[in-house]
């Protein structure tokens, strides 16, 4: 009886390190984002935007727009929207151990749909990075291809500082005293577009 030889299963690469990040946060109010980078561990586990109990993100907000985290996480969602606040992070996904920005490995990230966020908000006028790593990873990653793909981008850029448990350096008094800055300031005015000379 001729033997059967079973074809070998395919080899599938180990994709138990990559993490996905959130839905954003927005609605048609929106004229401020706020990025960060990817969601950390406790984050993920909760299925919330920044729920590491030492992140600075809902007691700084909480102090500037009421949406602290002595509310319910939908309330807090709910009063970032009546505010003009929109929330997401720059990456859509990522290979990473821990929760470390610095432990993301270059070669695995996949960035967010931002040409399409931005066709759909049009009202963004102001980005707030929470932190170095979000900006770096944006103006690498993202504004690239945007500027490739023609997508319009008439908005200001601010870092702030991250509110991470991992940046406990800052006081918080000092990093309040900058968001409060960065959110207070009058939104900019979109570009007005140039009529044609006329002829």
């Amino acid at each position: 009886m001729p033997s059967i030889h079973k074809r070998a299963p395919p080899i599938v690469p180990d994709d138990s390190r990559r993490v996905r990040s959130f839905n954003y946060v927005a609605d048609a109010r929106a004229t401020i984002l706020i990025l960060g980078s990817m969601p950390g561990a406790a984050s993920l586990r909760a299925g919330q935007y920044y729920a590491h109990p030492r992140n600075l993100f809902w007691p700084i907000l909480g102090e500037l727009v009421g949406a602290g985290p002595d509310l319910a996480y939908a309330a807090r969602l709910a009063r970032l929207k009546a505010q003009g606040i929109a929330l997401w992070d720059v990456l859509e996904s990522c290979a990473r151990e821990g929760s470390l920005d610095a432990r993301i490995e270059a070669s695995s990230l996949v960035p967010n749909d931002f040409a399409r966020f931005f066709m759909q908000h049009r009202r963004i006028r102001r980005i707030c990075f929470n932190g170095a790593a979000a900006e770096n990873m944006f103006l690498r990653h993202v504004l690239p291809r945007l500027r490739a793909g023609k997508a319009g981008l008439d908005v200001q850029t601010l870092r702030l500082p991250s509110t991470s448990p991992a940046h406990a350096a800052m006081r918080f008094e000092k990093k309040l005293a900058a968001w409060r800055a960065a959110l207070a300031a009058p939104t900019p005015t979109p570009t007005p577009t140039p009529k044609p000379y006329p002829t």
